[in-house]
C-alpha cells in the first residue's frame, strides 16, 4: 500500500490493520523437472487488495496452492497470519474461491451456505454472507439452478462463511458477462471496506487496474514486478508516443528524450517514453510531426513489457530488484 493510500484510511482503522496477512520467504517448488515457484519473496499487509497477474505457466495457480496449504514448498516458507496455511485456513482467517465447483443439487442457497457456516468456530452470520454477496433476494432459489453470474456469487458466499481475514480468488469472473462482473466486484468491495485483505488473480487486466491496491506480476516462478497500477505503468514507459512517418527515416527516434522503446508499424512510429513532453518538443523541434498522438500507456502494455523482459532473461529474481518501484515494503 502506497502512502498516499494509506493516509486516506482513518488512523484508527490503519492501526487496527497492522501486521502482515501473508508472507512467502524464499519459496520455492517443483514437479519433476519444472519449477513452478522459483524463490518467490512476498509479503501483504492486512488490508491490502493485491491482484496476481501472469501468463498461463507462470505459477499463480501454484502459489495460490501453496498459500491454502494445499501443496507444501520444497523450500522455503509459507506463513498466514504468521501462522502455517492449515491452521489459518482452519481457524476460518482465510476464505478462497477457486475456479472449479460444482452446485450441490437440491438444497437452496440459504441451506448451503448455513451449513458451511457450521464447519467454522467464528463463522459469519449466515444473513450478512448473503448480503455481502448480493445473495439475500435469491436466499432461497436451488444452489444448481443458477446463472453464471449468480454461482459465482454462491462461490463468494461460501468463500466468506468461516467469516475470513483473507479472502483468495482464482480467477473469479472467468467467464462471466460484464454485468455479472460489476456485480461481483461490487460484493467484493463490501467485503474489502471492512479492512480484509484480499488476493485476487485474473485475466482482466483492467480488474487489476480498477480494484487492486497494488499488482504483483509473477513469470517463470518469480516476481518481476510489484507495485501500484501507475507504478508498473511508469516502468514500462509511461506514455505513448505516436505519429505518422509519411515516408520519412525512422533513424535516431530511440535518442530522442524519454524514449525507452521504439516500435515501427507500417508507416507510423509509436515510442514508449518516460517523459512524453519532452519526446514531443524534440519531435517538433525536427519538423511537422503528422497525426501526432499522446497516450498513457496501458496496464496491458506494460504486463506485456514487464513478461516479455523475463522471457528475454532481463529481469531480476526478486521483487526488490525486479523493477525500482517500491522499496518500503
Amino acid at each position: 500500500m502506497t502512502n498516499e493510500q494509506a493516509s486516506s484510511i482513518p488512523a484508527a482503522d490503519r492501526a487496527g490493520r497492522a501486521g502482515t496477512a501473508v508472507a512467502f520467504t524464499t519459496v520455492t517448488k517443483s514437479f519433476g523437472e519444472v519449477r513452478a515457484v522459483d524463490g518467490i519473496d512476498l509479503r501483504i499487509d492486512r488490508g491490502e487488495t493485491v491482484a496476481l497477474l501472469g501468463r498461463n505457466g507462470a505459477g499463480k495457480s501454484t502459489t495460490i496452492n501453496l498459500l491454502l496449504g494445499l501443496d507444501t514448498p520444497d523450500s522455503g516458507r509459507v506463513r498466514l497470519f504468521e501462522d502455517v496455511p492449515e491452521r489459518a485456513v482452519g481457524a476460518g482467517r482465510v476464505g478462497a474461491m477457486l475456479q472449479d465447483g460444482r452446485p450441490v443439487p437440491r438444497v437452496t442457497i440459504r441451506e448451503l451456505v448455513d451449513f458451511v457456516t457450521r464447519t467454522y468456530p467464528k463463522p459469519l452470520p449466515v444473513d450478512e454472507a448473503l448480503e455481502l454477496a448480493g445473495l439475500t433476494d435469491l436466499a432461497h432459489r436451488r444452489a444448481d439452478r443458477l446463472s453464471g453470474g449468480q454461482a459465482q456469487r454462491v462461490r463468494f458466499a461460501v468463500a466468506l462463511a468461516g467469516n475470513p481475514e483473507l479472502i483468495i480468488l482464482d480467477e473469479p469472473t472467468a467467464a462471466l458477462d460484464v454485468e455479472a462482473r460489476e456485480a461481483f466486484w461490487d460484493s467484493m468491495r463490501g467485503y474489502a471496506r471492512r479492512g480484509n485483505t484480499v488476493l485476487f488473480s485474473t485475466h482482466y487486466l483492467e480488474e487489476a487496474d480498477e480494484h487492486a491496491d497494488r499488482i504483483v506480476v509473477v513469470d517463470s516462478g518469480r516476481i518481476v514486478a510489484d507495485g501500484t497500477a501507475e507504478e508498473l505503468k511508469r516502468a514500462a514507459g509511461g506514455t505513448t508516443v505516436s505519429f505518422d512517418l509519411a515516408g520519412g527515416p525512422s533513424e535516431g527516434l530511440a535518442t530522442l528524450p524519454g524514449v525507452t522503446s521504439v516500435e515501427i508499424r507500417g508507416d507510423r512510429a509509436h515510442l514508449r517514453s518516460a517523459d512524453s513532453d519532452a519526446t514531443v518538443l524534440a519531435l517538433a523541434a525536427q519538423g511537422a510531426v503528422r497525426g501526432l498522438q499522446v497516450a498513457p500507456v496501458s496496464l496491458n502494455d506494460a504486463f506485456l513489457a514487464l513478461t516479455r523482459a523475463s522471457a528475454q532473461g532481463t529481469a531480476q529474481s526478486t521483487a526488490q530488484d525486479a523493477v525500482p518501484l517500491e522499496t518500503n515494503r
